[in-house]
Formats: structure tokens, C-alpha cells, sequence
């Protein structure tokens, strides 16, 4: 993988990509493949229930998934976190089915793409930078990154506006 994540965009998803979700009560693993067929955004965020990601990032998806459902584009959230605390974030937002909420736990997805932030001197150890990624049968057509606690790059009004 390329040191600038920006040079990802036009090339493939890696196929070794692997995260965390709930199934039917139980952690699952989650391929790459998942996000391999359609169009989907893909939204990295420092951590769940963090003030940011939690009051306003996630919760503008899910204000506007119908507009993602109209751009047949499907919306999947990515955060630093385990896989109970992902899921309970989801739960806590109302995402239901519509959100695919995955967890990088020890930050191995965000490292692969290059978009791992260290936050230790913060004691939060290494989480996902803030971005959001366009991916386009299994192709990463755009990429956003936001940095600090901004998140005007990686908005739902900013990603549906890039569409």
C-alpha cells in the first residue's frame, strides 16, 4: 500500500481488509468483499461515542439515508473501537439496518490505508484519522480527510454534495 492514502483513490479496496460487526448477537468477521459490489461510503471517525463522531457525524448520516438511498449509495462507519462498544454506538444512534457499522479495533484497517492517527499523547492510543471514502465496486473513487475535531470534508451534506 502507498504511504499517501490519496494515492488509493482509483485502485482497488485491499482485499485483506478485515473488520469487526454484530450478527444475530455475535461478533462476525467482515471482508473486504462486503463492501466489494454497489456503490458505498465508506466513514473512518476517531472513536464511537466521542463528542464529535457521536453528537454530530454519525448522527447527519442517519438524518440523511434516504438521500443516500436515492443515489443508491450505502453508508458503512468505521471506528477505532471494539466490536460491542461499535454496535452498542450504532444502537445508540438508531442506524438499524441501514449502516453497516464495522470496528478496526487494533487499528489494522486504518494502518493498511494509511489513515491511522496517533492520539497517545491524549492517552486515546492509535485511532482512524477522520475521512470519508467513495468506493465504487470494489474501486476507492474519492477520499476526504478532515483533520482535528472538524468534520466539514466528511459531513453527510459535504459526501452527498461530492455524489
Amino acid at each position: 500500500m502507498p504511504a499517501d492514502p490519496m494515492s488509493l483513490i482509483n485502485s482497488p479496496l485491499p482485499s485483506s481488509l478485515m473488520w469487526m460487526t454484530m450478527r444475530q448477537g455475535s461478533p462476525q468477521p467482515v471482508g473486504a468483499d462486503a463492501l466489494a459490489e454497489g456503490k458505498w461510503v465508506l466513514i473512518g471517525v476517531p472513536g464511537a461515542f466521542t463528542p464529535t463522531c457521536h453528537a454530530r457525524h454519525l448522527p447527519g448520516f442517519v438524518d440523511n439515508m434516504k438521500a443516500f438511498a436515492d443515489r443508491s449509495v450505502r453508508v458503512a462507519f468505521m471506528t477505532t473501537n471494539d466490536v460491542f462498544v461499535t454496535d452498542a454506538w450504532g444502537k445508540a444512534n438508531n442506524v438499524g439496518d441501514d449502516v453497516l457499522m464495522l470496528a478496526d479495533p487494533d487499528n489494522s484497517v486504518s494502518m493498511a490505508l494509511h489513515l491511522s492517527l496517533d492520539l497517545s499523547a491524549a492517552k486515546l492510543g492509535m485511532r482512524t484519522q477522520r475521512f470519508a471514502m467513495t468506493i465504487d465496486n470494489g474501486v476507492i473513487t474519492s477520499l476526504a480527510i478532515d483533520s482535528g475535531g472538524s468534520f466539514e470534508k466528511t459531513s453527510a451534506e459535504s459526501v452527498l454534495a461530492a455524489l
